[in-house]
C-alpha cells in the first residue's frame, strides 16, 4: 500500500525528563527527514519535565522537534505552570475522564493537508485515581469526534493490562488505534483486532536504559526495599525510545498495520537536570 493511500502516524511512549527528550528530539527530526516520514508524530509528556508534568520550555523543545499531538496521564499536573500554559497549546491534552470544570482538554482534532485527525487521551481507574469511567467517557466523546474526523485514535493511560485490553476491544471497529501507555515498559502484542482496530498495551517509554522505569535504582531501592519516602531522580546514561508507528487507510479509515519501534542509542548519554 503505497504513502499516498495511507496516513502514518509515529506514536512516542511517555518521555522521561531530559534524557528522553532529547533522544526524542534526535529521532523525530530524523524521521520527518527521511523517505518514509510520518504524517503526524504524537507523545506521551506527562513526565517529560524531569519526571513529572510538562512546562512551556519543555513544549516548545518537543514542538520544535516536530511533536505535533501531546498526550497526558496522572502526572499531568504535577507542574503548577500546566494551568499557565495550556491554553497556548490546544494540542496539549489531560485524561479526557477527569471531572467537568477541570482545566483543559482531553480531545484535539488536527488538519493534516486536508485528513481530519482526532485524539482522545483517557485514564484508567484501576489502581489509579478514582475518576469518570474511560469507558463511559469514550462512548460519550467519540460520536462527536468521529462525525468530525476522518480517524481516531485513543492513548488509554492505565495501569492495568486488563483494562487497556478491554478498552481496545470495547472500541474495536470504532477508533483506527488505542495505545497503552503509563508502564513505561513496551509489550510485544501489538495487533491489529478483528473489526480493523490497532492495538498495544503499552508502547513503552522514552529514556535512561539502566533505571527501573527511567527513575535511578538507588532512589527506588530506598522506596522499595528499605520502604522509606523517597522522591525518585531519573537515571542518567544510555537512552532508549520507544513507540509505534501505525499506518492508517485513508479509504476505509482502518488501520492497516502497527509496527513497534525500539531505538537503543549507546552513544547517546545524557543526565537529567531539573527543568
Amino acid at each position: 500500500m503505497g504513502k499516498n493511500s495511507t496516513f502514518n502516524i509515529l506514536f512516542l511512549g511517555d518521555i522521561i525528563g531530559r534524557p528522553g527528550r532529547l533522544l526524542v528530539a534526535k529521532y523525530v527530526t530524523e524521521q520527518l527527514a527521511s523517505s518514509q516520514p510520518p504524517d503526524l508524530v504524537i507523545a506521551n509528556v506527562e513526565n517529560a519535565a524531569h519526571g513529572y508534568g510538562v512546562t512551556s520550555k519543555v513544549m516548545h523543545e518537543l514542538q520544535t522537534a516536530g511533536v505535533g499531538v501531546f498526550s497526558g496521564g496522572n502526572h499531568t499536573f504535577d507542574k503548577k505552570e500546566i494551568f499557565e500554559i495550556m491554553d497556548r497549546y490546544p494540542t496539549l491534552l489531560r485524561p479526557a475522564n477527569y471531572p467537568p470544570g477541570t482545566p483543559g482538554r482531553g480531545t484535539c482534532v488536527v488538519d493534516i493537508n486536508g485528513f481530519k485527525f482526532g485524539f482522545l487521551n483517557l485514564l484508567g481507574r484501576v489502581f489509579m485515581e478514582p475518576l469518570q469511567s474511560p469507558f463511559h467517557t469514550a462512548d460519550e466523546l467519540l460520536p462527536g469526534l468521529i462525525s468530525e474526523c476522518d480517524a481516531v485514535m485513543v492513548d488509554m493511560h492505565a495501569e492495568a493490562t486488563a483494562e487497556k485490553v478491554a478498552m481496545g476491544m470495547y472500541l474495536d471497529g470504532r477508533v483506527a488505534a488505542v495505545v497503552g501507555t503509563h508502564t513505561h515498559v513496551q509489550t510485544a502484542d501489538e495487533r491489529i483486532l478483528q473489526n480493523g482496530t490497532a492495538y498495544i498495551t503499552d508502547v513503552g517509554c522514552c529514556g535512561p536504559v539502566n533505571s527501573v522505569i527511567g527513575m535511578d535504582p538507588k532512589t527506588v531501592f530506598r522506596r522499595m526495599v528499605q520502604q522509606l519516602p523517597t522522591r525518585l531522580s531519573i537515571a542518567s546514561g544510555p537512552a532508549q525510545l520507544n513507540g509505534v508507528r501505525i499506518e492508517i487507510d485513508r479509504e476505509t479509515k482502518k488501520a492497516t498495520s502497527i509496527t513497534r519501534v525500539m531505538v537503543n542509542d549507546d552513544a547517546f548519554v545524557a543526565s537529567d537536570e531539573e527543568d
